[in-house]
């Protein structure tokens, strides 16, 4: 695997650095652990253990990008920091292969106890479970690039022991394989495998046959401008992740927690949802940006945080109407609110047909362009009285399926079509 940016280390550290206030002071430090266990890809091993971590902490694997280090991504990222915080332990592996990225793409690494880094990595868990006696339900990866391509790979493989992942610019398990002496897969990369979320989701069962237990829930990050694992490898995902966890592929709730994001949850409105994607308009390939560890772990677990989110818009209806020509469309929608209570800031959200891609709207903002959309109001119309309906459109460009979406939520609540 060759072409993931080093650059990303140096965004990392500077992140890091222009973060503000200084981390708590702390005795911990980072330690180098040899010996851990079986290891057929050498791979290092760093621990990071707060001070008075207490009985049954929780353990989070910290998988770093290529050309990156279990040191750099420990330095690099605000997960030591709030490891202090919360009294949870952070392993984190280093790759050692020229390039510094793990193996995500041969036979031995997509199943289970096959070989290869995953193995190594299991190991590093067990080595921590047998001296700090974690909780084993609080046993967590998340991981950047190479390392969110790993975190993928990891749930497919031991969904035993892990019991969520957050994978920020990954790609879903099984994409990556290629043919040895190939270690980058740049049909993958570049966004061009899809698949049906049956087929990417026996692709993680195929990992562990015959198991029967409880999978692992997901949380997935990308920005749009992806240049390196272009950005439809996002929709993939979730693809994969809803069919693998048995939940609609109809997002539950959807919000913006932050200007340009757009997030989803799939299975459930609260923080611990089976799935969570958040889409970040206009960012490339530099993640986990300040604040997003923290969100990671509050969808682990670990921080807590509300399992509600907040309070949604009343009924409402959707009237969708499609004109089609040779490869284009026009949509127009009336949103309807049918509640006895005002809309505010409302939301509208939405899976186009594949092969949709918009290329202009009115009377709303739309991001992304296709796949899982979400409409937002402009400053003249966020807000729909009780009975009171609002207009939106946009034109698009199609590869031959001028369907509709088969469902809409306002603000996370579903909405009727007509």
């Amino acid at each position: 695997m060759r072409k993931i940016l080093s650059r990303l280390g140096v965004a990392l550290l500077l992140a890091t650095a222009l973060l503000g206030a200084p981390a708590p002071a702390s005795a911990a430090t980072l330690v180098e652990v040899t010996g851990f266990g079986t290891n057929p890809s050498n791979l290092r091993m760093h621990l990071y253990v707060p001070d008075n971590i207490g009985t049954r902490p929780a353990v989070v694997v910290a998988v770093h990008y290529c050309t990156g280090s279990g040191p750099a991504f420990h330095s690099g990222t605000e997960f030591a920091r709030l490891a202090d915080q919360h009294k949870f332990i952070v392993i984190y592996p280093s790759a050692t292969r020229s390039g510094q990225c793990f193996d995500v793409y041969t036979q031995e690494a997509l199943r289970r106890d096959g070989g290869s880094d995953p193995v190594g990595i299991r190991s590093m868990v067990s080595y921590v479970q047998q001296r700090y006696n974690p909780d084993p339900d609080r046993i967590f990866v998340t991981g950047a690039s190479s390392g969110g391509m790993m975190t993928n790979v990891l749930l497919g493989d031991y969904p035993d022991v892990f019991k969520a992942g957050a994978a920020f610019m990954g790609v879903p398990f099984g994409c990556f394989a290629t043919t040895p002496p190939n270690t980058w897969n740049s049909e993958c990369a570049n966004g061009q495998i899809t698949r049906t979320p049956q087929q990417w989701g026996d692709l993680v069962r195929g990992a562990y046959p015959g198991y029967a237990g409880t999978r692992p829930r997901m949380q997935v990050w990308h920005g749009t401008e992806d240049s390196t694992l272009r950005y439809p490898n996002f929709g993939e995902q979730i693809k994969q992740w809803t069919n693998v966890l048995g939940v609609s592929q109809t997002p539950a709730y959807t919000d913006s927690p932050q200007s340009g994001w757009t997030r989803t949850r799939y299975g459930g409105t609260g923080t611990t949802a089976p799935v969570e994607a958040i889409s970040l308009q206009g960012v490339g390939h530099n993640l986990p940006m300040s604040g997003m560890a923290a969100m990671a772990l509050a969808f682990f677990g670990i921080t807590g945080g509300s399992t509600e989110p907040p309070p949604t818009a009343g009924p409402c209806r959707v009237d969708y109407a499609v004109s089609s020509w040779n490869t284009g469309l026009t949509a127009a929608v009336t949103i309807t609110n049918t509640g006895t209570a005002p809309v505010n800031g409302w939301s509208l959200a939405f899976t186009l047909p594949s092969g949709q891609t918009i290329t202009s709207g009115w009377n709303a903002t739309y991001s992304p362009a296709s796949g899982q959309v979400t409409a937002r109001p402009l400053t003249y119309n966020t807000t729909i009285g009780p009975s009171a309906s609002v207009g939106i459109g946009f034109q698009a460009t199609h590869t031959g399926d001028t369907g509709e979406p088969t469902s809409f939520t306002l603000n996370g609540n579903a909405c009727t079509v007509t």
